[in-house]
């Protein structure tokens, strides 16, 4: 008998299994769901106090949803959707601010670019007093950027109060779709080194990635760092779009696998912009989802050296249906995995009170749990370690508070809204006083301090001068936010950001990725001998 006719034969045999197999599952569904529909019936017809059907329907498919322990399966609201949608996609129709709650107002803190706010001269620092006839004092954050957002093209009247000014001012604006920015901004460190933060993956991440390296190339830069830190993620296309900026034609990006079997395989289909530079990623456990596609399509390519702490580790597939009433459900159907099979999601479970934590919760950042992990290898053979999330070839803690430090912070913790009101209002004024290259003065802490205690936010005078250097970074940075951007916050704050002075310091020892790498195994054999010591 033929190898085919043999094949045909067994597929045919199967059928009958798997019919009666699905005859039954279908049976049993059925009934589960007469079974929910008869309890629902009952209650909203018979239960002593009135209650409202469809409230009991939408409780009733939470809770189902809940039931599959899994903190990424979720129903979503008409609004929830809305929002979701908002936040993934990176637009939104509104008027371009960033706003914060200081002093029992909404104050804006950042004004975006080429936006119906920027047309119209709103200032950082205005506070807004109405949105249309409604005065908002006492609104929150949620409540107010609700209040300014909806449909492109319509209109929202807002009155400001501007220091200095005696009179509200009045704006009408046209709503209009506002596009977060994937990347805020570019900069050249050292005269060769680019830098820049990805921030999340969003419609437009790949067109401003490779707009930001391009710019970066022709400025001269022998290499560059992308920061994923604190990057959740977003639009999973837009990873295996990142990816083949940097990966050649054919390799390939990341896999997923589903449910019976519905597999596929990403692979780069367009030659890489970036076929060369050097390139290092910083990671830490913040950086989620499509951030570790890109970290792990990158790493086991031997196309960037990743720097820094151990990633997230949420390596699951949520696809959106959609359902009747504007509601969705966004729920798990597959997992990530990377070029050479390590599977990107860490195991967690789920406690009684409603918490997910990691089976086994360590960072792989010790050299004798890192070898207790499944090794894989990279293209040209380098250990890479499995287990959940991507672990970084060079491992980088970030600076630590010292006990004192801690302490003064620890004091501001049940304080925390009156802490940040305080620091954006004072800083909000010191920001009309200083240059790019201004110091931070002992008189700024002091004032600082005197504020704090007028709110009534306590705490020893002593403990908090031993805490002045982190005091001092907090203000100067807040300023130079406010005063001149994020690059120059970002170029201030520099000297206290170790993982990226490590990134800096290996690429200025390179001309080549071979470099780095070299550099990273030997940082990792040091490791290691210090460790048997």
């Amino acid at each position: 008998m033929s190898r085919s006719r043999k094949s045909l034969l067994f597929g045919l045999a199967l059928i009958p299994l798997m019919v009666g197999g699905f005859v039954f599952q279908q049976r049993e569904s059925q009934q589960g769901a007469r079974l929910l529909d008869q309890v629902l019936n009952i209650v909203s017809t018979r239960f002593v106090d009135t209650v409202d059907a469809a409230t009991l329907y939408e409780k009733a498919a939470r809770g189902l949803i809940h039931e599959l322990n899994d903190p990424y399966s979720v129903l979503l609201s008409p609004k929830e959707l809305s929002t979701f949608n908002a936040q993934t996609n990176g637009r939104y129709a509104g008027i371009g601010m960033e706003i914060a709650e200081t002093q029992g107002s909404i104050t804006v803190q950042r004004v975006f670019p080429h936006t119906p706010a920027e047309a119209a001269g709103v200032q950082e620092g205005d506070h807004i007093n109405f949105i249309d006839t409604t005065n908002i004092h006492g609104w929150t954050v949620s409540q107010t950027s609700d209040a300014l957002k909806g449909n492109p093209g319509s209109r929202v009247l807002v009155k400001f109060s501007r220091p200095g000014v005696p009179e509200l001012i009045p704006i009408t604006f046209t709503r209009a779709v506002i596009n977060i920015p994937a990347v805020p901004y570019a900069i050249m460190l050292d005269g060769k080194i680019g830098y820049l933060p990805l921030l999340q993956f969003n419609e437009s991440a790949r067109d401003e990635l490779e707009t930001s390296i391009t710019r970066l190339s022709r400025q001269g830069a022998k290499g560059v760092i992308i920061d994923l830190r604190g990057n959740p993620g977003g639009i999973l296309d837009q990873s295996l779009s990142v990816s083949n900026l940097f990966l050649k034609k054919g390799q390939q990006i990341s896999s997923i696998r589903a449910r019976n079997g519905e597999n596929q395989t990403f692979i780069a289909t367009d030659d890489p912009v970036a076929p060369t530079i050097p390139l290092v990623l910083l990671t830490d456990g913040r950086s989620a989802s499509a951030s570790e596609i890109v970290a792990g399509a990158l790493q086991d390519h031997d196309r960037a050296l990743i720097v820094g702490t151990t990633s997230f580790g949420k390596g699951l597939v949520q696809s959106v249906f959609p359902l009747e009433g504007g509601y969705a459900l966004k729920m798990t159907t597959a997992k990530w995995y990377t070029p050479n099979g390590r599977s990107i999601q860490k195991e967690r479970r789920l406690l009684p009170n409603g918490d997910f934590v990691e089976v086994m919760p360590d960072s792989l950042e010790t050299d004798s749990v890192r070898r207790s992990r499944p090794a894989f290898r990279s293209d040209a053979g380098r250990v890479v370690y499995g287990g959940g999330a991507i672990t970084p070839d060079i491992i980088v803690r970030p600076d630590t508070l010292t006990t004192t430090e801690q302490k003064v912070f620890n004091a501001f913790a049940p304080k925390t809204a009156d802490v940040r009101v305080t620091l954006m209002d004072y800083s909000l004024e010191l920001k009309k006083t200083v240059r790019p290259d201004f110091t931070v003065p002992p008189a700024w802490r002091e004032e600082f301090y005197r504020r704090l205690q007028a709110k009534g936010v306590t705490i020893d005078h002593a403990q908090y001068e031993q805490a002045g250097s982190e005091i001092d970074r907090l203000l100067g940075n807040t300023v130079a936010r406010l005063a001149f951007g994020d690059s120059t916050a970002k170029r201030r704050s520099i000297p206290d950001d170790n993982q990226l002075v490590h990134a800096i310091d290996v690429l200025k020892q390179s001309t080549s990725q071979k470099d780095l790498f070299a550099i990273a195994q030997r940082e990792q054999s040091a490791a290691s001998a210090s460790a048997r010591r």
